[in-house]
């Protein structure tokens, strides 16, 4: 068996500094926020390269927060990709905004300007720039076309941990960032975990506020918040796997580049690009084929676990019926029946790529 994802085995190659990391928050009884979750966000800004790092509960809750933070007129439109989880547009609604589907480009499921620009209305607010399958989006360009109308840039990098855009860190470039410690993560803990991340003092503070119920002392609270804190025990996993995380990562894009030799020229299917600006930390590999379904069994039958990233677009979802944007001339509402991730983790050795890669082949032959 090939695995999609292996964290079993994650866990026992660093095992001493994982169970003494929870060990002491044990000791020390510092289950929610505490000396652990500050002791992470500051590592993680470090390593980011950003002034302010907020833990909280889990991305979803980064992403809803960063928004109410930016304080974006009520109402407004934030676009958004059509291709991403459901989080990334869910947090805009649930924020009492308006969510707007943008199309994506083909090679790196990614907004561009141009995919943008279609989309920009007078009620255009905020622009959603998912680094998506560790890809990062072309933020030199997004960036400039909200300067150039006033928008705001949201970054989720929940799959980008350590992509670059034209040289500088995703999640140091837009307004403010989200990141998801999702265990399944290039990054992930051990249970839920997210944090926002800016280089704004201001938006710090009032997103650091809003996620511990309007205050910043225990009982000063300045408005109504929410409850959203990393808790101890996660932000004590996260800093003992942050320093493996540069190594795993140039594993993950040793394996990619491995891929793309072995499966270069097959008839049939469509290989991610990388754009010559962007370091993609491929938080998952995804080709495209009109055989997606059959091939995905095949494999299965040959012991090996592949993934769908994802399986409907966000514009086809019932939870957006009302936008009547499922059946809009849209690369994502075409794409979504054709797209297979293949397992993809510092996990997987040579011989594992090979094994896939011949698999493959011999389907497609």
């Amino acid at each position: 068996m090939i695995k999609f994802l292996d964290l079993k085995s994650q866990y026992q190659s660093i095992q001493p500094e994982i169970d003494a990391a929870i060990a002491a928050v044990i000791a020390d009884t510092a289950f929610v926020s505490g000396p652990y979750a500050k002791k992470f966000e500051e590592e993680f800004a470090s390593w980011l390269g950003a002034d302010w790092c907020i833990g909280v509960g889990n991305g979803t809750d980064a992403i809803e927060i960063a928004l109410e933070a930016l304080d974006l007129p009520p109402g407004s439109e934030v676009i958004v990709p059509g291709n991403s989880f459901i989080a990334s547009s869910e947090a805009v609604t649930r924020t009492g905004l308006k969510v707007v589907f943008a199309d994506v480009d083909p090679g790196h499921y990614t907004l561009t300007a141009d995919t943008v620009r279609a989309k920009l209305t007078s009620r255009t607010s905020a622009i959603m720039a998912v680094h998506l399958y560790g890809h990062p989006c072309d933020m030199a360009e997004l960036k400039a076309l909200a300067d150039e109308h006033d928008l705001k840039i949201i970054e989720d990098c929940a799959q980008a941990h350590g992509a670059t855009s034209h040289g500088k860190t995703v999640g140091t470039i837009g307004d403010i960032a989200t990141f998801s410690f999702y265990p399944g993560k290039n990054l992930g803990a051990y249970g839920d975990a997210g944090a926002i991340v800016t280089n704004d003092a201001d938006l710090a503070e009032k997103a650091r506020k809003i996620a511990n119920h309007g205050r910043i002392a225990k009982y000063d609270h300045d408005f109504e918040g929410r409850n959203s804190r990393l808790d101890g025990i996660q932000a004590a996993v996260l800093s003992a796997k942050l320093p493996h995380l540069n190594d795993w990562t140039q594993r993950r894009i040793a394996i990619a580049e491995l891929y793309m030799t072995e499966l270069a020229g097959i008839e049939g299917i469509a290989l991610p690009r990388r754009a010559n600006w962007a370091r993609q930390v491929y938080h998952l590999f995804v080709i495209r084929t009109d055989r997606r379904d059959e091939l995905k069994r095949w494999l299965a039958d040959q012991g090996i676990e592949t993934g769908i990233h994802y399986p409907v677009a966000l514009t086809q979802l019932r939870a957006y019926d009302y936008l009547n944007q499922g059946g809009e001339d849209l690369f994502v509402n075409k794409a979504a029946g054709t797209l297979l991730s293949l397992p993809i983790g510092e996990h997987m050795s040579q011989a594992d790529v090979v094994t896939v890669s011949k698999a493959l082949k011999s389907f497609f032959s």
